[in-house]
């Protein structure tokens, strides 16, 4: 299916420095402007998709921090 039409969501990513590193926010708005219709799976499927990015992410950063 084509979601090009549809209006999009917007990506805000946060660094902070912390105690013992840096943390990573990854903030998503905009899900109000998607049609009722596909809303929940919009958020749904976008979610589950950003949780395996910060996997992937906290598996990246492991490797770097071995070598």
């Amino acid at each position: 299916m084509d979601y090009s039409s549809e209006p999009t969501t917007q990506v805000v990513f946060e660094l902070t420095e912390t105690t013992g590193g840096t943390m990573l926010t990854v903030t998503e708005s905009g899900f109000d402007r998607i049609p009722p219709g596909r809303r929940a799976q919009a958020y749904r499927l976008n979610d589950e998709g950003w949780k395996e990015q910060m996997k992937s992410i906290e598996r990246h950063l492991a490797k770097v921090h071995q070598r």
